[in-house]
């Protein structure tokens, strides 16, 4: 199929970007990568009146390191989250994430802020967001405001981003002292998209313990969500059977939903044995 008619602007400012879309409102729709919107257009799913190609704006595929923040512009492509040195020096679980997304020409033209803008719940990097407690800066002609990726998915390809804004970049916490990472994901076939994932953080402590655990799954639900660990779970991590029980008390509490060709009780078994490998890396990367 070819998509409807829609008429085509590429502004080389993020305020002609920004003037544009707070004047069409709900008629428009931002491109970059195209690698979502696209095909959406192409069976119209999607049917935008207008698009605003924003390849063009300077500044928005930067990559640095501010204080204890890795900083990533929205149109940084997913080849360069993987092979950026900053990005696997200072957040290695992104840069992993980055890697296994799709196909090859997939990670050549994706982008960063498309991947979150469009908010797939079953997507590596909406997941790593919620995981690192990312925050997401949005700007439009009525200003600029900062929100965490928990607050920024609210269901399935659908954010907190309004019609008149922009997503220009995110801040993802560096890795501190001791902190190990884990990220594992479950597809069928190399290049789909996961039927579950988990993504882990952790430090050890000299007590035998961990702190700053943090443990996402996607793919179970309208969005990426936190697992809940319980406290008693984090005071004693000694042993080879912490992955484990962390791993299965986690899977038992959490909200997860049956999908089209998968049952719940089938992910609720994927959570668990993803979320045992994961805490199992990031023990490992964290001694």
């Amino acid at each position: 199929m070819k998509p409807a008619r829609f008429s085509y602007e590429a502004p080389l400012t993020l305020e002609a970007a920004l003037a544009s879309l707070a004047e069409r409102a709900d008629g428009a729709k931002v491109i970059a990568g195209g690698q979502s919107l696209a095909p959406m257009m192409n069976m119209r799913l999607a049917r935008p009146d207008h698009l605003i190609d924003i390849n063009g704006l300077r500044g928005l595929s930067d990559i640095a390191v501010e204080g204890d923040r890795l900083v990533v512009g929205a149109l940084v492509r997913h080849a360069d989250l993987a092979r950026d040195p900053l990005v696997r020096t200072h957040c290695a679980m992104l840069a992993h994430a980055a890697e296994s997304i799709g196909h090859y020409a997939i990670r050549q033209r994706g982008t960063l802020g498309g991947s979150l803008a469009h908010a797939d719940p079953a997507a590596q990097l909406p997941l790593v967001a919620v995981a690192l407690d990312a925050e997401m800066e949005i700007v439009s002609a009525r200003g600029s405001r900062a929100i965490s990726g928990s607050e920024f998915f609210l269901s399935i390809f659908t954010t907190a981003l309004a019609p008149d804004e922009l997503l220009v970049r995110v801040r993802f916490p560096v890795s501190g002292p001791n902190e190990g990472w884990g990220f594992r994901l479950f597809n069928r076939r190399a290049g789909d998209f996961a039927l579950a994932s988990v993504a882990a953080t952790l430090r050890r402590t000299a007590s035998g313990g961990v702190e700053g655990l943090r443990l996402a799954a996607g793919g179970i639900g309208s969005v990426p969500v936190r697992l809940v660990v319980p406290a008693e779970l984090t005071a004693d991590a000694s042993g080879e059977g912490w992955p484990l029980r962390v791993a299965q008390a986690t899977a038992v509490a959490a909200d997860i939903a049956a999908g089209e060709s998968v049952s719940a009780e089938y992910r609720r078994e994927l959570v668990a044995a993803l979320a045992e490998d994961a805490l199992r890396d990031a023990m490992e990367r964290a001694r």
